[in-house]
C-alpha cells in the first residue's frame, strides 16, 4: 500500500500535467475550480487521468462532488 505522501505526490502530478499549473499551486486546500481554474472538460480529462494512475474507477457522481485537492487526494485514498 502506498503512503499517503506518495498518493499526494502522485495526484499533484496528474493536476500538474492534466492542468498545464506550476506545482506551488497544487495545495490541500486549492480549488479545483476557482484557484486551479480548472473547466469541466479539465477535470473530465483528469478525473481519467487518475483512473489510469491508479487503477481505479472514479463515478459521475464522485468526480463532481470534488471541490479542492484535498477532496481528490481522499477519494483516491478510499478507492486505492
Amino acid at each position: 500500500m502506498l503512503r499517503t505522501d506518495d498518493i499526494t505526490a502522485r495526484v499533484s502530478n496528474v493536476l500538474v500535467a492534466k492542468l498545464g499549473i506550476s506545482a506551488d499551486r497544487v495545495a490541500e486546500f486549492a480549488s479545483i475550480e476557482a484557484d486551479l481554474e480548472a473547466t469541466s472538460v479539465d477535470m473530465v480529462e483528469t478525473i481519467m487521468s487518475l483512473e489510469d494512475e491508479f487503477g481505479i474507477e472514479i463515478s459521475d457522481r464522485d468526480a463532481e462532488a470534488l471541490q479542492t485537492v484535498g477532496d481528490v487526494i481522499a477519494l483516491v485514498k478510499t478507492k486505492y
